[in-house]
């Protein structure tokens, strides 16, 4: 069953305060459990006929939840029944029955949301930075030790944190040597996922412990972990073998985070602020598109999976301020702060542009 969730509520908080440049004072963070609070599209200007439309895009498009957050409180929010067989028509794995992990409490699915945990992790490096663990210019064998790649040794010992994050290290994705590091960007899951591996040797924590103490714990976000991918042989690289689970909601807290700077209800989750404005910003000259694990909207160029660049914004039809959290099968976290909007899709694969389409009816509702 559908459920679409459209309060009468509006901000108590007076105008003044709800723009103002501190976001700490202008946001609503919801509590670990009990009610999150909820906002009257037409009491923000929206137009609720149109929003559903939005949503009515969202869910011919193979989406099995979509969250809309306005200053941390919810504008829209709904779920579909998707229930994928394991195979396709043709035989082959289906990758949405792999990915979806089951259901929370509340019936939402739970999902590994593919490469929008590099964005994730990309923010436990900056905690693990400012809590004096490591540096994103630490040498990665100051962290891994010598010989954590296939490049020879005089290359491995010029690859940095920062070069994984950014994805500029050089390397081809399966650690092998193509370029010194810095001076090529190729999208590179193998090599970005030792940046996660320098913060557990650094911490001397798991994924999980280090997650849940660092960042899910503080947001409540309750459903989400790092889990095994089961599906994942022995022929996949090793960076493919687990992935960061979560629902549309506790995606959408992690977005909150980001839209209010790194603060969460009256603690500095994320304290290093010029750290988030860099991870946020152009990374590097070669993809102004991508930060550190974040992919953004105000470039002139796009640069793909492979380095092949594409002229123009990465999302036209979105903010240009906006930045993303993407990964397969249409996984989406997009925070806008000149809007102070956050939103998370989760699902399958759409047929279509989605995200051109759903910014474009987005729009259309906001008047904006």
């Amino acid at each position: 069953m559908k459920t679409i969730f459209f309060s009468l509520l509006v901000a108590s908080l007076p105008l003044s305060l709800l723009v103002a440049e501190d976001t700490k004072d202008a946001l609503y963070f919801p509590p670990a459990k009990g009610k999150w609070e909820t906002v009257d599209p037409a009491a923000i200007g929206w137009d609720a006929t149109k929003l559903k439309e939005a949503l009515a895009f969202a869910g011919t498009n193979k989406s099995s939840g979509v969250v809309i957050l306005y200053r941390g409180r919810i504008l829209a929010e709904q779920y579909w029944p998707l229930d994928p067989p394991e195979k396709t028509p043709s035989g082959a794995r289906n990758p949405y029955f792999h990915m979806r992990l089951g259901v929370n409490g509340e019936g939402q699915a739970i999902e590994d949301v593919a490469s929008a945990q590099k964005s994730v992790a990309a923010m436990l490096v900056g905690i693990a930075q400012h809590k004096g663990l490591l540096k994103i210019d630490d040498l990665v064998s100051k962290q891994l030790g010598e010989g954590w790649s296939k490049a020879p040794p005089k290359a491995e010992a010029k690859i940095t944190i920062r070069h994984l994050i950014s994805m500029s290290s050089g390397l081809d994705t399966r650690l092998g040597y193509q370029v010194p590091a810095g001076t090529k960007w190729l999208y590179n899951t193998t090599a970005y996922s030792r940046s996660l591996t320098c913060v557990v040797k650094a911490s001397g924590m798991n994924e999980n412990e280090l997650t849940r103490k660092w960042l899910t714990g503080p947001l409540g976000m309750t459903d989400s972990r790092w889990s095994v991918r089961p599906w994942a042989d022995q022929n996949t690289v090793i960076a493919n073998k687990f992935g960061f689970a979560t629902t549309a909601r506790d995606l959408a807290r992690f977005g909150l985070l980001m839209s209010a700077n790194g603060y969460w209800d009256g603690k500095d989750v994320l304290q290093d602020k010029a750290y988030i404005k860099q991870a946020t910003s152009p990374s590097q000259q070669l993809n102004p598109s991508y930060g550190f694990l974040w992919w953004l909207n105000g470039g002139p160029f796009v640069a793909r999976g492979s380095g092949q660049k594409k002229p123009g914004r990465l999302l036209p039809s979105a903010p240009k301020d906006m930045y993303a959290a993407q990964g397969k099968l249409g996984r989406r976290l997009y925070v806008i702060p000149s809007q102070q909007l956050v939103i998370t899709r989760l699902g399958d694969q759409s047929k279509n542009d989605f995200g051109g389409g759903f910014f474009r009816l987005l729009r259309a509702a906001s008047g904006k």
